[in-house]
């Protein structure tokens, strides 16, 4: 079974950059298309970005044109750029397939604030 680790959140004021990082266990990583989502207090869990097994990558409006995803298939690894933070960006992350059927992981919070 698929295990999902994510890091590298933290505090960071406005404007700042952090990059996040997702690690998979099992080997058939590279056939899903891996999604960042979030989730603020208070509200629902909400998609950020996705990418497929061969790169091609999707964007909420809301973080489009600061956030960028990626993945090493051979790291079993999505990362998350996330530059020019903002308020708010708040939010726990955590990382899954796109269907979410993987069992979600702790996730990683960030904090942007000044």
């Amino acid at each position: 079974q698929v295990q999902l680790v994510e890091s590298g959140g933290g505090l960071v004021q406005p404007g700042g950059s952090l990059r996040l990082s997702c690690a998979a266990s099992g080997s058939v990583f590279s056939i899903y298309t891996m999604a960042w989502y979030r989730q603020a207090p208070g509200k629902e869990r909400e998609l950020v970005a996705h990418i497929t097994g061969s790169g091609t990558t999707s964007y909420a409006d809301s973080v489009k044109g600061r956030f960028t995803i990626s993945r090493a298939n051979s790291k079993s690894t999505v990362y998350l750029q996330m530059n020019s933070l903002k308020p708010e960006d708040t939010a726990v992350y955590y990382c899954n397939s796109l269907s979410g059927r993987i069992p979600w992981g702790q996730g990683t919070q960030v904090t942007v604030s000044s």
